[in-house]
């Protein structure tokens, strides 16, 4: 790829020898110097040019200078000092050398000359000057030094040639704009001094040189180092962007992976964080370190694709031995500076080949190990290390390092301490709420339960709960805030409405206990016992698979759809109450009729409301999921979340629970109305026999006989008239019920040995699987399950 240049070509000899070796440019200068015409040596090897001299050894830095003889086209040889500068490839193009020598300019100016009038000399401040044509005039020592190339060598280049970089360009470019404008410059610009491999910034200050008549005569380049301030610059800038770029969230990996991000390349070429692994030291970081150190790959980054300098893998655990720099740094709390050149690193580099391997592959020079250190704990140790970039770390870099590794220690250790109590409180939630949902003859139910992405577990739960009867409960709830205090809370709600569930109260009255339990739980948490800083909101519904009716009440929880066969889903106009911990409010309940099959979906606002969604949206696109078919459960579930979560994960905790109606046949079920005289029981007990035959459950006759017996007997001599009984069967259970309108309930009392009677519950209790009494509006009901197979022991 050719380069245009501005000005007079014939003044200075240029040559580009690509990466070859041969040559690709030539301009007039060079024609003029040595004869040859541009067709007669383009192509060639430029070594051809030599006058029967060996070629010098390959160069190895950005510049060369020296004096060679070369062969003019006339046979003799031509003795020429050669500057040549090494350009870094640019697209497509490998790279070249560009080599020049002025043909001009060699002897100093004659005096009187304005261009040398400039009192710039004997200045400290590197200076230049360069004539109309942007030709190097005249410059003192200190531009010399800068250049590292004496002013009667480079007398007669442009800067472009005497710098050879594209910054050269840049500065050459801004001098024509002040020789053509009259106008002086100012340019910022990093540039190598000479045959330094570090980088300076620098101000270049150009002006126009005037002769006595006002007209330009040239161009007076000063130039100002201003390294230190670039560097507290770029050091206030990169802190500030770290301070942005990392603690995004609370993922102790994403965190780690932002602090190495920051580092590359602003710091170093290639940047590994290892963690301590909180699992070998009881979850918790230990208080000291002591070498050998485990760590886990937890992060790295390098400017090279695919981080080819890696050795260990992320999520990988290596053991780091004393001598290591890692182990170093962690154990002496410091940061520990270390390169391949003073042989610090060479005990661990044999010890570990592959770390050796690619040290040599890559050219590692030097490395930096910076412990990560936060409230007092050591959480791991960050690696920073540099292969294309020359220079080593100074001080500087690690005030810097320590800097930016201090900000992401404290952000890393809020993201495992946000971990730590997530996963605990996850653990606590998964272990209230229930593993599987029971199966029943009532309902058939599927749900799902879904932790908030960031704000962390909350206090979502659901349960079902068989009750007497083959009635079943439902209930799902939502306690206020997050973490494991919600957690814990939730856990005691669910256990409260379990409790008050199994004495069979009415939605509404189960409401207003667990109402005053949430005020209670307020008083407990809070220093004045305000109300209020303990809520949650809660839906209950119990369903009776024989009257096929259901009774629900909420307190300031969503409603729930209701999918009725063959219909639409719609919400259930039902009284919202106020969410549970106001105290005071009272709670109603809704009695509907569901017939079998009908599909109900209880939920918590998390599903519905999001970020970017208000919660009627939510609702509608639910309705929407259901409206396409219930056929599995389980699948249902997973549409519903899939649809109203694409993402997968929720800004509020989700719970789910879809239930489908399930219809007893009334061939199931036989009432009796039983006379108040116990001369009828025994004809009673007949009756029930006669029924068991029918329904071909003769093997449980002995025991409903006995059951039933001691229910009816009790009932008609402690209880008060009408006096129903009923029975219901299902695969598993015949359940023995006893009705009457009187609301003392029996207990169980130790008989004495003298005493004739008081031994009937006892015997009830012994002889079912479990028994209970529930009270309804015209009085009480005494049941007893009975199983109709044993269970394999």
């Amino acid at each position: 790829m050719s380069r245009v240049y501005p000005f007079d070509d014939a003044a200075t000899a240029r040559a580009v020898v690509g990466a070859d070796g041969t040559l690709v440019e030539w301009n007039e200068g060079a024609r003029r110097l040595l004869g040859h015409p541009a067709d007669a040596v383009l192509g060639r090897p430029a070594a051809d040019l030599l006058a029967g001299a060996a070629a010098p050894p390959a160069p190895t830095g950005r510049r060369w200078q020296g004096t060679l003889p070369l062969r003019h086209r006339d046979g003799r040889t031509v003795t020429v000092w050669l500057l040549a500068h090494r350009r870094p490839p640019c697209g497509e193009d490998p790279g070249d050398w560009l080599v020049v020598t002025p043909l001009t300019g060699g002897e100093p100016p004659a005096a009187p000359d304005p261009l040398t009038e400039a009192g710039l000399i004997q200045s400290p401040c590197p200076v230049a000057v360069y004539d109309d044509r942007l030709r190097l005039r005249r410059m003192n020592e200190a531009m010399a030094a800068v250049i590292g190339l004496p002013e009667e060598r480079v007398r007669g280049l442009r800067l472009a040639e005497i710098g050879g970089r594209p910054q050269s360009e840049e500065l050459e470019q801004s001098m024509l704009r002040v020789l053509t404008s009259g106008r002086p410059r100012d340019l910022q610009t990093l540039m190598c001094a000479g045959d330094e491999g570090r980088s300076h910034a620098w101000l270049a200050r150009m002006a126009p040189v005037r002769d006595g008549a006002g007209r330009v005569r040239g161009v007076c380049l000063a130039a100002h180092d201003v390294s230190d301030n670039h560097r507290a610059r770029q050091r206030l800038q990169l802190v500030n962007e770290a301070s942005v770029r990392i603690g995004t969230t609370l993922d102790v990996t994403r965190t780690a992976q932002e602090l190495a991000d920051v580092c590359v390349p602003a710091l170093a070429d290639f940047v590994s964080i290892d963690l301590l692994d909180p699992e070998e030291h009881g979850g918790e970081p230990p208080a000291r370190v002591t070498a050998p150190v485990q760590l886990r790959r937890t992060a790295h980054r390098s400017v090279l694709a695919g981080v080819p300098e890696a050795v260990v893998e992320t999520g990988r655990t290596e053991e780091y031995p004393d001598f290591s720099p890692q182990a170093d740094a962690l154990t002496a709390g410091r940061t520990v500076i270390t390169s391949v050149a003073s042989g610090e690193m060479d005990r661990w580099l044999r010890r570990h080949g592959r770390h050796g391997e690619t040290v040599r592959a890559f050219g590692l020079h030097s490395s930096m190990s910076v412990p990560i250190q936060a409230r007092g704990l050591t959480l791991g140790v960050a690696v920073l290390a540099r292969h294309r970039r020359p220079e080593a770390f100074t001080a500087d870099d690690v005030l810097l390092a320590e800097e930016i590794t201090a900000r992401a220690a404290v952000c890393i250790d809020n993201a495992r301490r946000y971990s730590r109590e997530r996963e605990t409180a996850l653990a606590l939630q998964r272990s209230l709420l229930p593993r599987s949902l029971p199966r029943t003859a009532a309902l058939e139910a599927s749900s799902r339960y879904l932790p908030a992405a960031r704000a962390g577990v909350g206090g979502d739960w659901f349960d079902v709960i068989p009750l007497s009867g083959m009635r079943v409960a439902m209930v799902v709830g939502d306690v206020v805030g997050h973490g494991i205090q919600a957690s814990a809370t939730m856990g005691r709600l669910r256990t409260a409405v379990r409790t008050l569930a199994d004495i069979d109260l009415a939605p509404d009255e189960l409401l207003t206990h667990l109402d005053d339990l949430v005020l209670r739980l307020s008083e407990e948490s809070g220093g004045d016992g305000s109300p209020g800083e303990v809520g949650a909101t809660c839906l209950y519904a119990v369903y009776d698979p024989v009257s096929r009716r259901c009774t629900l009440a909420r307190a300031g929880h969503p409603p729930p759809v209701l999918l009725r066969p063959g219909g639409r889903p719609y919400p259930l106009d039902l009284p919202a109450g106020p969410p549970l911990g106001l105290g005071g409010l009272p709670f109603e309940s809704v009695e509907v009729d569901l017939p079998e099959g009908t599909v109900l979906a209880l939920y918590t606002d998390g599903l519905v409301r999001s970020r970017g969604r208000d919660g009627d949206a939510g609702r509608e696109l639910l309705f929407q999921v259901l409206g396409r078919g219930t056929e599995l459960l389980d699948e249902t579930c997973d549409r519903i979340l899939h649809a109203l979560l694409p993402s997968g994960s929720a800004s509020d905790d989700v719970a789910l629970l879809l239930a489908r109606t399930q219809g007893l046949p009334a061939s199931q079920v036989a009432t009796w109305d039983i006379p108040a005289d116990p001369a009828l029981v025994a004809p009673v007990r007949k009756q029930v026999v006669e029924q068991l035959d029918t329904w071909g459950l003769s093997e449980a006759t002995f025991t409903a006989e006995l059951v039933v017996s001691e229910l009816v007997t009790n009932a008609i001599r402690y209880g008060a008239h009408p006096i129903r009984l009923r029975l219901i069967h299902d695969a598993n259970t015949l359940i023995c019920e006893v009705s009457d309108s009187s609301h003392t309930a029996p207990h169980l009392r130790r008989a004495k040995s003298f005493d004739e009677g008081g031994r009937g519950l006892l015997l009830v209790a012994q002889l079912t699987q479990r028994w209970g009494t529930r009270h309804t509006p015209e009085g009480k009901t005494i049941w007893a399950e009975l199983p109709l197979f044993e269970e394999d022991v």
